[in-house]
């Protein structure tokens, strides 16, 4: 069994020799490791001092692709290279490659195929209170959508056995984390966290320029994975305020007609208590259109796995040993 732990990397230069150092070349479990690091436009040497370092794999773009793309193009990386389990981590040298084992035990068990590591968020003092509060809520809000209990969806410390990785997809441009937890439940792949250690920090992080401009954007992403894998109960959820307010109207409407004075026809009223319904029946409706749009997406995905599962096994088996 091979495991490879890809790193993204971006302008890491600084930071990537005390993460390649910490790395280990053998662990529990597993027959093989190596590591694969994916150059994403870096300006600087950071593709040179992995090779330096004696990673494995390299892969190399001219041009900045960004997180989420970095993420998809390490999984693809690591299934051509053959890899039974792979490991992503930071390459700013936050998470403690001491928690390797860990976090691949319960795939070596059989136990799950996506493992998720839970940093202990309250004491790590390089977080503010709004941050680790931001934390805390961001997760608890990909709980309630992916249906999951992983308690710190924003890790980036994660494993993922071969048969997961295959099935996943990414398409948000900014972050992995949480359409992949996300994606994992609504998918009933088996997922789950294990508690992991992190090292003190060595640079700012980079993902976004403000803590709040992280929260917009996370929730961004939550919406659109939850409109992409639930759409009827999402409309659903929308149209249900528009709905409301257009009954009660009704009902205001005709108990003034038959209890006040009849005369007066409140014609606005009534229009805009059908406007409100029409809304409610539209949102509904595109719900509807949606959820069966997911049975083709299913269908799709289900080709691109049988798909992958063959280019992937004619790679491994030209990969060299």
């Amino acid at each position: 069994m091979k495991l490879i732990i890809q790193i993204p990397c971006y302008n890491e230069e600084q930071t990537l020799p005390a993460t390649l150092a910490s790395l280990p070349r053998q662990t529990e479990g597993v027959d093989r490791v190596e590591w694969l690091v994916i150059d994403d436009g870096s300006a600087d040497r950071s593709a040179e001092v992995a090779r330096e370092h004696g990673v494995d794999h390299v892969v190399s773009y001219r041009f900045h692709q960004g997180l989420a793309r970095a993420f998809m193009i390490g999984l693809d990386a690591s299934l051509r290279a053959g890899a039974d389990i792979i490991v992503n981590t930071d390459a700013d040298n936050q998470y403690s490659a001491a928690s390797i084992p860990d976090l691949i035990r319960p795939i070596v068990a059989g136990e799950a195929q996506i493992v998720v590591g839970a940093r202990p968020i309250d004491q790590i003092e390089d977080f503010s209170l709004v941050k680790k509060l931001l934390q805390k809520v961001g997760s608890w809000v990909v709980r309630q959508a992916s249906d999951t209990a992983i308690p710190d969806a924003p890790s980036g410390f994660r494993a993922i056995s071969r048969k997961a990785a295959m099935g996943l997809n990414v398409f948000d441009d900014y972050t992995y984390t949480l359409e992949t937890i996300i994606q994992a439940g609504q998918k009933n792949i088996p997922i789950t966290s294990v508690p992991v250690q992190t090292n003190r920090k060595l640079r700012e992080s980079r993902l976004a320029r403000s803590e709040w401009s992280y929260l917009w954007r996370s929730a961004v992403t939550i919406l659109r994975v939850f409109l992409l894998y639930r759409p009827l109960r999402a409309f659903a959820l929308l149209s249900v305020p528009p709905t409301l307010a257009g009954v009660l109207l009704c009902f205001r409407w005709l108990w003034l007609f038959l209890f006040e004075d009849a005369t007066r026809g409140r014609v606005p009223s009534l229009i805009l208590a059908l406007m409100l319904l029409g809304v409610g029946a539209a949102l509904f409706l595109l719900g509807l259109i949606a959820d069966l749009m997911g049975v083709n997406r299913k269908i799709l995905e289900d080709i691109q796995f049988r798909q992958r599962r063959r280019d992937y096994a004619e790679a491994r088996e030209d990969a060299p040993t």
